[in-house]
Parts: structure tokens; sequence; C-alpha cells
């Protein structure tokens, strides 16, 4: 059974889940782009010193890049992940995902139209198309109906891993869905 990985390119934390969500489970997780912020249980942004220390902590253990904060972080990521959909609809989810969310962790960049082209363009998606695809509103729709479909699977934030019907939330999600898969549940 494939799992699927739930994600928003504003949140560190599924940054750092998505460094290590394909080598850590045993099959590829299917990419799913939501808007944590229209979450029904969705904590409030917390852009502490004490969260930024924690997220800062686990990516030295898990020697990812030292993050640089974007300024307006948290911010508004509806514009990223209208073109995550996108790149989902055209097979480039995890090539996009990952190009945006090192843009925004790896190098401080506010996840605005410029780099979100900019991480399109890193993975041979045309800036125009990109464009494009930010003002359809079947792309729009798409987003919401996927958001929809994770609040009624049960994701209550992100980072989140679904596999079968259980949902693996939060910094453990990898592991545990790793563990989940090996279990055969």
């Amino acid at each position: 059974m494939q799992p699927t990985f739930y994600y928003d390119l504003g949140s560190p934390e599924a940054y750092l889940a998505a460094e290590r969500v394909m080598a850590a489970l045993p099959l590829a997780p299917e990419w799913t782009p939501i808007l944590a912020a229209e979450l029904p249980e969705r904590a409030p942004d917390d852009d502490s010193a004490t969260r930024r220390a924690a997220v800062e902590r686990r990516a030295a253990e898990q020697h990812v890049q030292p993050l640089r904060w974007p300024a307006g972080w948290p911010g508004d990521t509806r514009t990223a992940m209208l073109a995550a959909t996108y790149a989902k609809q055209i097979g480039r989810a995890v090539a996009f995902s990952l190009a945006a969310f090192r843009q925004a962790f790896a190098g401080g960049r506010e996840l605005d139209e410029d780099t979100v082209l900019l991480a399109a363009a890193a993975c041979e998606m045309h800036p125009r198309a990109v464009a494009q695809a930010l003002g359809r509103a079947s792309v729009a729709a798409a987003l919401e109906a996927a958001t929809a479909q994770a609040a009624a699977a049960g994701v209550r934030a992100v980072p989140a891993l679904r596999v079968g019907e259980e949902v693996h939330h939060g910094e453990a999600c990898v592991e545990a869905a790793a563990a989940a898969l090996a279990a055969g549940t």
C-alpha cells in the first residue's frame, strides 16, 4: 500500500520530513500538497525562538544544511502550494517541492512568486507555464480538494504520513510510517 505524504511548503518540520521520507520508507509515498492553514485543528503559527531552536537542532541531527529562516516566516504559502499542486499534476511534485523547501529553509527566501518560479526552473518546469497555472481555477480547486480530503482522512497538521487508514503526524511521522509499512499495516 502506497503511503501519502502531506505537506505545506511553509512548514520547516515538513521540510525536514521531506528531506528523509524517500530514503526512509520502503515504498515511495505519494506527495500531496495541502494548505496547512485550512486544516480544522491546525496549531497556531508559532515563530518562537524555542520552535526555531528545536527545528535547527533536528536539522543538524539529520545533517541537513543549516536553516536560514525566511524574513517573513511564517507567511502565506498559497502561491507556493498552488505551484506544488500544478507540479503534482505534471509529475514533478517531489522535484519541485524539494527545490521550493530548499529555497525557503536552506536559502532563507520567502515563498513569493519569484522564489516559486526559481524553484520551478530548477526542476525543469517552464516559468511561464507555472505562472499561468497559479491563476488557473482548476489548480486552486485541486488544492482545495486535496486539503479537504486530507482533513477527512484525519490529517490535523503537517507533516503527516498516511499508511492505510492510519495517519502519523509531526516530527516522528516518517519513522512511524516506516514502522507501520514494515509491520504490514
